[in-house]
């Protein structure tokens, strides 16, 4: 990656880009992001796509067309202005690219790593919806502007309207409540953060390996916050530590519960209580947040060589790509339905193949098989075909009578999605709460409760790092708006 001083020096005409026609731009291929080698990354933790070269970046930028109306942003739940800061890297411009950025977004240099932009900005790229090819690769620059800019030295902090004396507090620090804070912030309010865990980040440090998103990328991002005057307090359950009528008590006026969904589902089949059959939540959360990969940590996570995921999202492939890392011989995917189905990004899917997981597809387990100690042993697998469609649009898994498989398993992570932490909507009276544990909000994300408004995964239920980041925004706009008339 060339320098900060090296890029101001690029021979770039302004006249040369603007000469060049539509043709020439949509006939340039999508660039491809450089990763680690499959084999080696697989051994260690070191983040498997290393990003682009400036030079990379400007060809790449160049693909964007510039629409009149621009539908790539109409895809991003945060409205980043897409073209605005592709157009300032095409120009060499890299630091207002990143500025660019920031005026909508909290933490770009996380969401060009973990958002899934080809099924949102991407999906809505003119290439894809008219010329149907490969879209501009939206996610690859901006992670390339964040990561520049963070690398440079020369971290812009953006403006934060005057202190106008009021204080609002935001429950979690995961992605949705960082965006809230972020905007509440520019706003000129005194924002504090509740953590219950000892770090800040919520599921961004206890959910996603290193090997996909680096700690120090969202400490970085965290710290821009800090320069905003944001403030953190950790190791702090609000609805047990505190209640709502403290936080009341003390001066704030409004409350984000941005909690998010730590409430691990399981299946309810025989055999869930043995040893080694964990949850994927507490099996990422003590390797990425407890040093549980050590051997000598307090709490270390089981070791085995056959070790089976169940679920085809993008944490069972985060826990199967860590069991590999761990020294499994043999990392199991384990999912019900065809991969077509699996709701994991394409790039998860295929890093997990390149590094050599085995996807179990149409297999779904009925039974865990212990020995005599309680330790798990064996799992008992059903075969599944591919019925009607069911209510999401994917086809619907149908057993296949009298087709059963036996498979020697250590550990089983079981990674079928969660559900909201009862805590914070049962420690508030009157707060209305759906039949699936999530708080209820209007359309500016506000409960029934008019100072308590709420987002991301509390709300849905599970969702995506955008999405929340979007509720986050939302909720902001319409406190401020609620606490001002």
């Amino acid at each position: 990656m060339l320098t900060f001083e090296e890029s101001r020096k690029l021979p770039w005409r302004e006249e040369l880009r603007k000469s060049m026609k539509a043709k020439e731009r949509t006939d340039l291929p999508r660039v491809h992001m450089n990763e680690q080698d499959a084999e080696v990354r697989s051994h260690n933790n070191i983040e498997v796509n290393l990003g682009l070269r400036a030079e990379q970046a400007m060809v790449e930028a160049k693909r964007c067309l510039d629409c009149p109306t621009p539908t790539c942003t109409n895809g991003c739940p945060v409205s980043i202005d897409i073209p605005g800061f592709i157009k300032n890297i095409e120009r060499g411009e890299f630091l207002q690219a990143a500025i660019k950025l920031k005026e909508t977004s909290a933490l770009p240099a996380v969401c060009g790593r973990v958002c899934p932009q080809e099924k949102q900005c991407e999906e809505k790229c003119f290439y894809t919806l008219k010329l149907k090819k490969d879209a501009v690769a939206i996610g690859h620059l901006e992670r390339f502007a964040a990561d520049y800019e963070r690398e440079s030295g020369q971290i812009s902090i953006p403006i934060c309207a005057p202190s106008n004396g009021r204080k609002v507090a935001v429950v979690g620090s995961g992605p949705a409540g960082l965006s809230f804070a972020g905007d509440m912030a520019k706003l000129g309010y005194k924002v504090m953060v509740f953590e219950a865990l000892h770090e800040i980040g919520g599921v961004l440090k206890y959910g996603i390996p290193e090997f996909r998103l680096p700690n120090t990328i969202v400490d970085v991002e965290i710290e821009n916050l800090k320069q905003m005057g944001v403030e953190y307090i950790l190791d702090c359950v609000v609805g047990k530590t505190m209640t709502f009528e403290d936080l009341t008590e003390e001066g704030y006026e409004g409350v984000f519960v941005a909690s998010g969904a730590g409430l691990p589902n399981f299946m309810n089949i025989p055999g869930e209580n043995l040893i080694n059959v964990l949850s994927s939540n507490e099996y990422l959360t003590r390797v990425n947040l407890m040093d549980a990969a050590n051997p000598e940590s307090d709490t270390p996570v089981p070791f085995g060589k056959n070790i089976a995921i169940i679920g085809g999202g993008n944490t069972a492939m985060d826990s199967v790509r860590t069991a590999k890392r761990l020294g499994a011989d043999r990392a199991m995917i384990v999912y019900r339905r065809s991969e077509e189905e699996m709701p994991a990004r394409l790039e998860e899917v295929k890093h997990a193949k390149e590094e050599g997981i085995e996807f179990m597809t149409l297999h779904n387990p009925i039974e865990y098989i212990g020995d005599e100690r309680g330790f798990l042993r064996q799992m008992r697998l059903q075969k599944m075909t591919l019925g009607e469609p069911d209510a999401s649009g994917r086809r619907k898994p149908v057993e296949i009578p009298g087709a059963i498989e036996l498979v020697d398993v250590d550990i089983v992570v079981v990674s079928i999605g969660v559900s909201p932490n009862p805590l914070v909507p049962s420690s508030v009276s009157g707060l209305d709460v759906s039949r699936w544990g999530t708080i209820v909000v209007n359309e500016g994300m506000q409960s029934s409760i008019p100072t308590i408004f709420a987002g991301g995964d509390i709300v849905r239920g599970g969702a995506t790092v955008i999405l929340a980041m979007g509720d986050g925004r939302k909720a902001a706009a319409s406190m401020n708006e609620y606490l001002t008339k």
